[in-house]
């Protein structure tokens, strides 16, 4: 079939592929009808979505897998919404993306792509066109979940959630034991399963696996994206370096299911995971991601040298429940402080204030594995 040649301007324009088969005594032919989004297409943070409204076609603007020859029957593709942060780690994804999609698309899924162009625009995304859709898969890192999942609560989106780890640490995918390989996660996605998984909700914020103040919690977001990508791990033990002369303690009061701990505290975390940076690990024998309960880490300010090593050989030989550490587990968390405190969500930035509570959302999310 004969095709005009784009112009310079026309090739710039979006454009949005439905794909088809139809099968014709026992032969399978595959169909593809690109339409161009005009200039009327809705835009998001000012950039335009591919997936969006579309003009008129000769053909419907619906994905259909099979035409049944002796029936006719018209089978209808599952809708999937995929996110992809294109920034994430050393950006492999990106490099596999067609045959990321390949593989949903041999699932039976007709896939609408959406790619973020900066913070909370993955959140938006799922609001704008998460409706209607039958899976929402996210490529990223544990901050692009977090927006994802943020978006899905907020939108009472109670679809399945497949995800895709192409962060710098991972440690929500490293916790589930999830592949690293951005193909192999996709193939996991097309062939899984929902598991129902826990989130903390944070005042009016979410978190899929922790919460965190303290030593080195700034890292996680003050190093910068470049050097994540080169260094990983290294980069947030850099970063933390940094931050040695910073360390104050920090006097709190936590409420844990009626219980109630006050001292001086270097680090604290509420976690539904195994792995924190990364570099901190738990014992995943005393970790459950969907059994409704937070772990609650905290690591006492040290009064002498004899109480610095104690506390890092704690850490490292993985002995929470010692004189200068507590392991907890509880539900329902209320945190009070003399000044304001700042903590991090999922390895970002998060709220400061004096006083927060903390609530565990059982079984919010229905992740595929």
């Amino acid at each position: 079939m004969d095709t005009a040649v784009p112009t310079k301007n026309e090739r710039t324009a979006p454009t949005l592929l439905h794909s088809f088969n139809y099968r014709q005594d026992g032969h399978e032919l595959s169909y593809a009808i690109v339409c161009i989004i005009s200039s009327f297409s809705v835009s998001v943070n000012g950039k335009f979505s591919v997936t969006d409204r579309i003009p008129p076609c000769d053909f419907p603007p619906v994905c259909y897998n099979e035409i049944t020859k002796q029936t006719n029957q018209v089978m209808r593709m599952k809708q999937m919404l995929f996110i992809l942060n294109p920034k994430a780690g050393t950006k492999k994804a990106n490099r596999v993306l067609a045959d990321i999609l390949n593989i949903f698309n041999r699932a039976d899924f007709a896939v609408q792509v959406y790619i973020t162009a900066g913070p909370q625009d993955a959140t938006l995304a799922i609001k704008t066109f998460g409706q209607g859709k039958d899976l929402i898969v996210c490529c990223g890192g544990d901050g692009t979940l977090n927006e994802v999942i943020t978006g899905m609560l907020d939108a009472g989106l109670d679809i399945p959630l497949g995800y895709i780890p192409a962060g710098s640490t991972n440690d929500f995918a490293n916790s589930l034991h999830m592949p690293s390989d951005p193909l192999a996660a996709a193939e996991q996605i097309a062939k899984g399963s929902p598991q129902q998984l826990d989130v903390g909700q944070f005042g009016d914020r979410y978190f899929s696996y922790v919460a965190s103040f303290g030593a080195f919690t700034k890292a996680s977001y003050a190093t910068p994206q470049n050097i994540k990508n080169a260094l990983g791990h290294t980069a947030y033990l850099l970063e933390g370096i940094s931050e040695l002369s910073l360390i104050r303690k920090l006097h709190l009061r936590l409420e844990l299911d009626g219980d109630t701990i006050e001292d001086d505290f270097l680090f604290g975390a509420i976690c539904n995971s195994t792995s924190l940076g990364g570099i901190l690990t738990l014992d995943p024998n005393q970790v459950d991601m969907a059994d409704g309960m937070f772990e609650v880490l905290l690591v006492r300010a040290p009064r002498d040298l004899a109480e610095i090593t104690e506390c890092i050989l704690a850490v490292q030989k993985q002995q929470y429940n010692c004189r200068m550490v507590t392991f907890r587990s509880a539900k329902n968390i209320r945190i009070s402080t003399e000044n304001e405190l700042c903590w991090t969500l999922d390895g970002e930035k998060g709220p400061c204030s004096d006083s927060f509570s903390v609530t565990n959302l059982h079984h919010a999310i229905k992740l595929i594995r």
